[in-house]
């Protein structure tokens, strides 16, 4: 905790999200269930969550088709990317938006309600978050 609050991580590098030996290690797709909750489940399954390491944070919404942009514009100011779009589907498209970060219960929650207006203010829906770690993180 301190070291994040410090600027902690010095000398370390950004998690890459294009690594090819990340596997998902905490995933919420239910409105009900608190971060705090979805992240104890991450810590005691397997493959673990490794707490205060970075993850790829991975939120999946459903939007219009003609508001993506604009929504992937907006995301961008808070350094998520576009990582997966997929087909249209009656005027709407799943994508998955990402940012690399240290997850814990706040800001997982923070960054949950950040996607929930997002999405709402384009008239789409949040399906859920999962988060990413290399598996050799997680051992």
């Amino acid at each position: 905790m301190i070291r994040r609050l410090f600027g902690g991580r010095k000398g370390h590098s950004e998690l890459d999200p294009t690594r090819s030996d990340l596997v998902v290690v905490v995933s919420c797709f239910d409105d009900a269930e608190a971060c705090s909750a979805a992240l104890e489940r991450g810590v005691a399954s397997e493959p673990a969550l490794a707490v205060d390491e970075q993850v790829v944070l991975r939120h999946h919404l459903v939007l219009p088709v003609d508001s993506v942009a604009t929504a992937v514009s907006i995301a961008a100011q808070d350094h998520y990317a576009l990582a997966d779009v997929g087909e249209p589907t009656d005027g709407t498209v799943s994508l998955v938006l990402q940012r690399v970060q240290v997850l814990d219960a706040l800001h997982c929650s923070q960054e949950r309600s950040r996607m929930a207006g997002l999405a709402q203010r384009h008239d789409g829906t949040v399906l859920g978050w999962d988060a990413l770690q290399p598996a050799a993180a997680t051992e």
